[in-house]
């Protein structure tokens, strides 16, 4: 009987384990940089290699940043949300175009919709990495001091939109 204790309360320790793990919600996995400056950049849109965006031009304001990639198939996915949350305009979303070809970045915005004010091509993943991302899509809430307050991993919900993001931006742009 004695031998039987030990590996029962090693299985009913798996089973605790098991048990956290499924409650955890992994989009909403903790950053080490909410709460710290959001990494500055600049780079050159997706439509227009000409063009540039500085992230400094948004100081002073609340934004979103959502990082994505045309061969993302949960960013298909999260499309829908993000058209809608720039049809609230609540505050300006900025695509952050990871680790991509600018050729198919431009179509995938013409087939689908551009729900972004800008939409900035980091063709070889560095400012992503700037961001601790590690897969796409994520989605920043940058605030008006330029700090990152809120970082959602995986496709963003109408869910997310309504119950998140918006009261979220709303609160820091009267805050």
């Amino acid at each position: 009987m004695k031998r039987y204790i030990l590996p029962l309360g090693g299985f009913a320790v798996l089973l605790v384990f098991l048990g956290v793990g499924l409650r955890l919600k992994p989009q909403e996995i903790p950053s080490p940089l909410i709460g710290k400056p959001a990494p500055e950049f600049t780079l050159t849109q997706v439509e227009d290699v000409r063009n540039v965006f500085h992230s400094r031009d948004m100081r002073g304001k609340v934004w979103i940043l959502n990082v994505w990639a045309s061969w993302c198939g949960p960013c298909r996915a999260e499309h829908p949300a993000l058209l809608e949350l720039s049809r609230l305009a609540v505050a300006p979303v900025v695509g952050l175009n990871y680790n991509d070809l600018r050729g198919d970045s431009q179509r995938w915005l013409k087939e689908f919709g551009n729900p972004y004010q800008v939409a900035a091509f980091d063709g070889d993943g560095t400012t992503g990495i700037e961001f601790g991302v590690y897969g796409v899509p994520e989605t920043f809430v940058i605030d008006k001091q330029g700090l990152i307050r809120l970082k959602l991993t995986g496709p963003v919900t109408s869910e997310q939109v309504r119950d998140k993001l918006v009261p979220l931006v709303r609160e820091l742009n009267h805050g």
